[in-house]
């Protein structure tokens, strides 16, 4: 046990308390709902939070990498989906082996093109998998574009011998741009359409997965799915809490500690975090975080090693201040830290690793 004002800056900090909240909650919300909630661990990469979403009760993890994947497996999670464009031969030695350390491993399949590297990796691996098509809802990134597109790449995956068509998933990453939960559901609405056309179009009732922290609740309450695949929700941050991702500031569980430095005019104050700790990702207005503890502090600018904070209350800043700071997006920022300081009652009960920081392979 130590108190934080013994942790060096800058440093992640994490609220025990309130990250027990926040899994508990959307847990609670997909078993009321008879659904299966498979967290992104991109979000933590941590073997420690996702043991306590396994304890809670999801029923597999989702990752973005075969990395991230490898990383998890401490544990003891016997389900993955890699949601992700596999299509790297040489990693087939690795697929193999992390396949044979699961009880399921699931892979995407996001185009025709994508279908014929996949195939390739399955053989050099010596392994059959279930898969999920890819369709785009908006984000205009990965997955089939049109209904006839799912069609055709769903007649593909049915000839595979190596590959078994198990769902249809999106990720609606497009959703953070939403202000108002009438815009939520209203891009939940599109997405579900997008999502019924190309199940008919296949011609299969085949399970569907979306995926994304903002609008997981929304699709519980409206559309029946198997499964939801939300992040973000663990943590928190400016663009779940501040706009409508159904999270309050009281909710976001981790806090980027930065001290003042320096105060070289007025109106701007100078910390010790800048863009290896926070990433380049903003908010609206500009806004790459915001103190916890005063209003209209913000940070607006980054180098490398220093966070430049400006708002009216600046003017109250002094050098050698520590604050806490929201993030705007709380993913990159996690995997840019190796580890995080784990708070309750106002002392540090743990500090964590993050597991697979880095772990883009």
């Amino acid at each position: 046990m130590q108190s934080p004002d013994a942790i060096p800056s800058p440093a992640l900090i994490v609220d025990l308390d309130r990250l027990d909240r926040n899994i508990s909650s959307m847990q609670a919300a997909c078993d009321a709902a008879g659904v299966e909630l498979w967290p992104h661990i991109k979000t933590h990469k941590s073997v420690a939070v996702l043991k306590k979403q396994l304890a809670a009760g999801a029923k597999g993890a989702t990752c973005a990498k075969l990395g991230e994947a490898e990383a998890m497996l401490p544990s003891g999670v016997r389900r993955i989906f890699i949601a992700y464009s596999l299509a790297d031969v040489s990693k087939a030695r690795r697929l193999r082996e992390l396949a044979g350390m699961l009880d399921e491993l699931i892979l995407a399949v996001t185009s025709e093109a994508h279908l014929e590297v996949l195939e390739k990796v399955l053989e050099a691996a010596g392994i059959s998998v279930p898969v999920l098509m890819a369709v785009d809802t908006g984000l205009l990134r990965e997955g089939v574009r049109t209904p006839v597109a799912a069609g055709e790449l769903a007649d593909r995956i049915r000839s595979s011998r190596r590959m078994k068509l198990a769902g249809l998933y999106t990720h609606e990453g497009h959703a953070y741009q939403a202000r108002t939960p009438q815009q939520v559901e209203l891009l939940v609405r599109a997405a579900e359409d997008s999502l019924e056309a190309a199940r008919d179009e296949i011609g299969e009732d085949i399970p569907i997965w979306p995926g994304c922290s903002v609008t997981a609740t929304e699709f519980l309450k409206r559309f029946p799915v198997k499964a939801v695949r939300p992040g973000a929700y663990v943590f928190g941050d400016l663009n779940l809490a501040e706009g409508p991702g159904g999270m309050t500031f009281d909710d976001v569980a981790l806090h980027v500690l930065a001290t003042v430095v320096d105060r070289p005019e007025p109106d701007l104050a100078l910390i010790d975090a800048g863009s290896k700790v926070f990433s380049s990702d903003k908010y609206s207005g500009n806004i790459t975080a915001r103190a916890v503890d005063r209003e209209d502090v913000n940070v607006t600018r980054l180098s490398e090693e220093h966070g430049f904070v400006t708002g009216r209350g600046v003017s109250n800043l002094r050098v050698g201040d520590r604050h806490l700071f929201i993030p705007a997006h709380v993913c990159p920022v996690v995997n840019l830290a190796d580890r995080v300081h784990v708070v309750r009652g106002g002392e540090v009960v743990d500090v964590w690793p993050v597991d697979a920081r880095g772990r883009s392979d």
